[in-house]
């Protein structure tokens, strides 16, 4: 451990990849290029982030939970906070933002130094919710990445607007548009495939299996391919699903990937049929890439993108408005070509990275300047 006290400590719950450990990644990066000394801690075993992040000279610490339920990653985590004294302490995801509530300030970290961030509109556990709402005194302000976010914790969680920020989730465009189209060949496919990409977590609130009945339908009548690019509990089924249905030579499982934006840069359309998200990571960098999306009119998802302007918005579970809409952008390239390059402006004037990086560092600064005015 570093003899001067971290600038910023980041704590999470986990480091596995995901959307919000990758933006952790990244915000860490950034920082630390910008001239903070930045170290990250995380609630669970290291994961794989973990590796990314000390690979570029940032410092990991563990508590080494075994669960989410695991209570003694507070005691350590009080432990760790009160060894390294750092000068602002930035939570991210549940867990991790109520470990820190309840174990900074008896490690000497005043609430005016903590920041804590929720990144998605929590519909399966409300008791999120009511813990959030107990403790959102314990911190200076709760930061939400969408204005979806900010609704959602002021009406749900009642946590008074004055204690709740929002900075815009962002994208790094020029990373992205820069990366080379991926060779379809590689998986097997020909290369004049149409290519419908999908990329996040296999977990049943992305809504895949409405995704894989919609392409049944579809399939037959196009040379389309589904390709699924992600890793999670749902993969064992999804599996099956495909096989029963007879689609394993149109739907493809890749696992994780490096090389997202290389399949980005090469599909056709980018599907995203989530019953619930904060900001989605994944749908920004498909729009990034003037890729047309389907995705559900549900917060998060129709925070980016309007009804026939910038995608198509299909509600959620419905399998035959889901597959017509897949069915018409595939069979109309000029009305796909308009949605992209009106998708790629909306994140360039809305969603970019470096206004989003601006902004956090202004939150850092008011901190730091009152610790020292």
């Amino acid at each position: 451990m570093k003899d001067t006290p971290p600038d910023i400590l980041y704590v999470i719950t986990d480091l596995d990849i995901g959307g919000v450990p990758l933006h952790l990644h990244r915000l860490a990066l950034a920082m630390r290029d910008r001239g903070y000394h930045v170290a990250v801690a995380c609630l669970a075993p290291p994961g794989p982030i973990a590796e990314r992040l000390q690979s570029n000279g940032i410092e990991v610490f563990s508590c080494h939970g075994r669960s989410g339920w695991d209570w003694r990653v507070i005691h350590r985590l009080k432990q760790m906070l009160a060894k390294m004294s750092p000068r602002i302490v930035h939570a991210l995801l549940f867990h991790a933002n109520l470990a820190v509530r309840l174990s900074a300030r008896s490690a000497g970290i005043s609430i005016h130094r903590v920041l804590c961030e929720i990144q998605t509109v929590e519909v399966e556990r409300p008791w999120h919710l009511t813990l959030d709402r107990w403790t959102y005194r314990r911190c200076r302000l709760t930061i939400g990445n969408s204005p979806s976010v900010i609704e959602h914790l002021s009406i749900r969680a009642r946590i008074p607007r004055d204690r709740l920020q929002l900075v815009r989730g962002g994208v790094d465009m020029v990373g992205i548009q820069g990366a080379t189209p991926i060779d379809l060949a590689s998986i097997g496919l020909p290369n004049d495939a149409q290519l419908v990409l999908w990329v996040g977590r296999l977990d049943p609130v992305k809504g895949l299996d409405y995704l894989i009945d919609a392409f049944a339908t579809i399939s037959e009548g196009l040379s389309a391919h589904l390709v699924l690019v992600g890793q999670g509990e749902m993969e064992l089924s999804l599996r099956e699903r495909i096989a029963n249905a007879g689609l394993s030579s149109h739907i493809h499982l890749l696992g994780a990937r490096d090389d997202v934006p290389c399949w980005l840069r090469r599909a056709d359309l980018f599907v995203f049929p989530s019953r619930t998200e904060g900001l989605p990571n994944a749908l920004l960098e498909a729009m990034a890439c003037g890729l047309p999306v389907v995705t559900t009119d549900v917060p998060g998802c129709r925070d980016l993108v309007t009804h026939k302007k910038t995608g198509w918005l299909v509600p959620f579970g419905d399998t035959v408005k889901l597959a017509n809409a897949i069915d018409r952008l595939l069979s109309n390239q000029q009305l796909a070509a308009q949605l992209g390059l009106a998708a790629r402006q909306e994140v360039e004037d809305n969603w970019n990275l470096m206004p989003m990086l601006d902004a956090y560092e202004r939150l850092y600064r008011d901190i730091l300047d009152s610790m020292t005015g």
